[in-house]
């Protein structure tokens, strides 16, 4: 089938498209509803089917001939542990946990923190929930005892598991105290902590509340699979950024198996026992969806990476991962490449390894820009294929269907609308914009199966978040375009588009023109307040390192390059040189907050930063150039 076949029968017939797929997953119980809709007047999808999905990710290909493929693959430059685990193993150790926490008293439908690093026994924790019928809520490793405590309060766990410590270049950071700190800042005080006690670090221990991991698990005695509705709750996802009050992102857990299974064939065209290889962390959706859930349900062999793309060694770490395990499909942020280009602009890292297996690389988590695409693809000789998610859908909403029909890729552009996500652009009024026509991108309801229901314990905020804005749509918060052929071009968030003297203009169109400078590593380009023009555009710049510019010779380069590009109405003419970007740890540019150092204004440093030290060091060189607002 042609993917305009598949895409119209998902649009024009979506309970039999997605009944179709439903039939690729074992229930239980077979659901007949396919599209209801609940209480709150939100559709849903297999709301009476039965399932569980431990049992589809392990149990059912133990039982259907996979129990010595490997199912998980451990690579830790940082400590120099490789490990695998076949489906068999990796099932033996989620039931002995899944009994551990039976035996703390977690049933179905309780909430389990996970707050750990990149280890195997994250997902074996994860696995271990879903096993129960329970509900996982992953805290990123490291993230500061405050915002753990709000997470904890917002999920009121039973149980918290953790680990001693996580490994970063070239230090250790301790967890336990953290969460020790956490549970002391938080109302709500779980009854267990799990500790998985690294030998990096050796954690204290507190008696009558703390279990020790290895321990535990000796005595454990393994647990079954509990059957699911399929509406209810898999986990509850905390959006990065947040300041305040959480928000969950609710995950359901029918919906969520049938798109995920679809989508690893579809999208990533991979086959059961092929290797797949999300390159984020547990912490994040990608972690979530391609780490854990997706490739396992597609009975694919997963590699789960405790390192970096840089300095874990070097810049050829990916190259080597990929050489070692014959990845087929390699899927990472734009911000990871970037970085292997900044470290190593000429590939040289790349002439050890054998990249033969792998077949394509697919990028997301921020804007892929057109300079970074073009160096990878170069670079590597083979495709690469943006797409565009968010984390309240689970999965892509725009991308390239390798598995059914390949299209033809076009700089700048995640493809097209993935079978299930009727994408529109809406004007300011909700009117649906023609084609060239730069707007809010929103999607028709009902949405496909795996995308948020509500918010944990907030429907009014889901509410009003998503679906007041434009009745009848979800509102992305991201603006764009469709080109004639059907292409979606995201452009960045709605607050990312800034207007100087009246026009309104994409800083990402911007930052393409800016990282096209042969220079140029990575940018970012944001709008500070100007008394004349009510904003003006300032570029921020890193150059590939081993090159030497005369910084303002390359500021007349790039001012006059956007001219060219975009015309004097941009009104760029700022360009800075800059060591590092402030980023979050899943790679994205915390533009807001560079705004508001750019203007001013008070900020704190959200827990999600990867680099706090950024911020006040680009403060600096900003108000030594006089581009600080006082």
């Amino acid at each position: 089938m042609s993917y305009r076949a598949e895409y119209s029968h998902s649009i024009e017939s979506p309970e039999t498209f997605w009944e179709e797929k439903s039939e690729l997953i074992h229930w239980y119980k077979k659901p007949k509803q396919v599209l209801s809709t609940d209480s709150n007047g939100i559709h849903r999808w297999f709301a009476d089917g039965e399932l569980n999905t431990a049992y589809l990710a392990l149990d059912y290909h133990v039982e259907n001939g996979r129990a010595e493929q490997d199912a998980i693959i451990f690579d830790s430059p940082v400590t120099g542990v490789k490990r695998r685990y076949t489906y068999q193993e990796l099932r033996d150790e989620v039931a002995k946990f899944a009994g551990v926490l039976n035996e703390q008293g977690v049933e179905k439908g309780d909430r389990v923190v996970i707050y750990m690093p990149m280890v195997p026994e994250a997902l074996i924790a994860m696995l271990a929930v879903a096993r129960l019928g329970a509900i996982h809520s992953v805290v990123f490793g490291g993230f500061a005892p405050k915002e753990l405590a709000v997470r904890i309060d917002d999920a009121e766990p039973k149980v918290v598991v953790t680990a001693s410590c996580g490994i970063e270049i070239n230090r250790v950071i301790e967890y336990k105290p953290m969460l020790d700190e956490a549970i002391e800042l938080s109302a709500f005080k779980p009854e267990r902590c799990i500790v998985l006690q690294r030998p990096q670090c050796t954690a204290s221990m507190e008696i009558g509340r703390d279990l020790d991991w290895q321990q535990a698990m000796a005595t454990a005695e393994p647990a079954g699979c509990v059957a699911v509705k399929g509406t209810d709750p898999l986990y509850i996802l905390y959006t990065s950024g947040t300041t305040g009050k959480p928000k969950g992102v609710v995950r359901d857990n029918g919906g969520h198996a049938v798109a995920l299974k679809y989508s690893m064939k579809a999208i990533y065209n991979m086959e059961p026992g092929e290797v797949f290889w999300a390159a984020s962390d547990v912490g994040w959706v990608v972690g979530h969806s391609y780490i854990v859930y997706a490739p396992l349900l597609a009975g694919c062999t997963t590699v789960v990476y405790e390192g970096k793309p840089i300095k874990t060694p070097d810049a050829g770490a990916f190259w080597r991962v990929c050489d070692e395990y014959k990845v087929k499909a390699l899927f990472a942020a734009p911000t990871a490449f970037r970085a292997i280009r900044k470290e190593d602009p000429d590939s040289d890292l790349l002439a050890p390894y054998d990249l033969s297996a792998l077949e394509a690389v697919f990028m997301a988590g921020e804007r892929l820009d057109p300079p970074t695409y073009e160096w990878t693809s170069q670079t590597l000789g083979k495709p690469v294929i943006d797409h565009w998610w968010q984390t309240e859908t689970g999965w892509a909403i725009c991308g390239n269907l390798t598995g059914i029909e390949r299209m033809a890729p076009k700089a700048g552009s995640s493809t097209v609308p993935i079978p299930g996500f009727n994408v529109q652009i809406l004007g300011a009024q909700g009117e649906e914009l023609p084609a060239g026509s730069q707007g809010i991108i929103a999607l028709k309801q009902p949405l496909p199966p795996s995308c948020l229901p509500t918010i944990w314990g907030d429907h009014e905020r889901f509410r009003t978040g998503y679906l007041s804005e434009f009745p009848g749509y979800y509102s992305t918060g991201d603006g764009g375009y469709k080109d004639e052929d059907g292409y979606v071009f995201v452009m960045g968030r709605t607050d990312d588009v800034i207007n100087v003297a009246g026009h309104r203009l994409s800083t990402g169109e911007m930052e393409e023109v800016v990282a096209s400078h042969p220079a140029v590593a990575e940018c970012c380009v944001i709008g500070i307040n100007d008394p004349l023009k009510g904003q003006q555009p300032i570029g921020l710049v890193l150059i590939k390192n081993g090159v030497e510019v005369d910084e303002e010779q390359l500021e007349k380069e790039l001012v006059a390059m956007v001219r060219k590009s975009i015309g004097a109405v941009a009104c760029f003419k700022k360009a800075v040189v800059v060591q590092r970007l402030p980023k979050t740890r899943s790679g994205k540019i915390l533009r807001k907050l560079l705004r508001q150092v750019a203007d001013g204004q008070a900020y704190s440093i959200p827990s999600t930063i990867d680099d706090p030290a950024s911020l006040p060091e680009i403060e600096e060189i900003l108000d030594s150039r006089g581009l600080v607002s006082r």
